[in-house]
């Protein structure tokens, strides 16, 4: 079989096949984690994450580690997942498969959903930000 014909129908295959839940689960898990981190630069004034990955050339390495760095335990956690599916539906372990896997169900989640959150959450804050009486003004 074609190589590239086998990959194709192992990656459709896994929409029908065992542990099919993990399609749900990782990208559901990337969203909260892509939330989470998108409110933490809405407080901390970070820039949008995946515009500052192709904008800002001189700081997008440190950008991606801490991307990265910030969703490990789910690239992990959905790497396994897609070992434990090759192991039982194809009895063999393909770790080409498993890339394209983690990226498409728990890395491109995250990067498109951790920007709009910041975005949001920065609009927030500035609605909802009560402003401070001064200091000494007399009534």
């Amino acid at each position: 079989m074609d190589p590239l014909h086998r990959v194709i129908t192992d990656l459709v295959g896994r929409v029908a096949g065992p542990l099919h839940f993990r399609l749900l689960l990782q990208p559901a898990m990337a969203t909260f984690f892509g939330i989470r981190d998108g409110l933490k630069d809405a407080r901390e004034g970070s820039p949008a994450y995946f515009w500052s990955l192709l904008r800002d050339r001189g700081h997008s390495k440190e950008r991606l580690k801490s991307g990265l760095k910030a969703v490990a335990r789910l690239l992990f956690f959905a790497l396994v997942m897609d070992a434990i599916y090759q192991f039982i539906a194809l009895h063999w372990f393909y770790p080409g498969e498993a890339l394209i896997v983690v990226v498409e169900l728990a890395f491109l989640p995250y990067l498109i959903i951790r920007g709009p959150a910041n975005r949001i959450a920065k609009w927030w804050l500035s609605r909802h930000a009560s402003p401070q009486p001064e200091r000494g003004a007399s009534r």
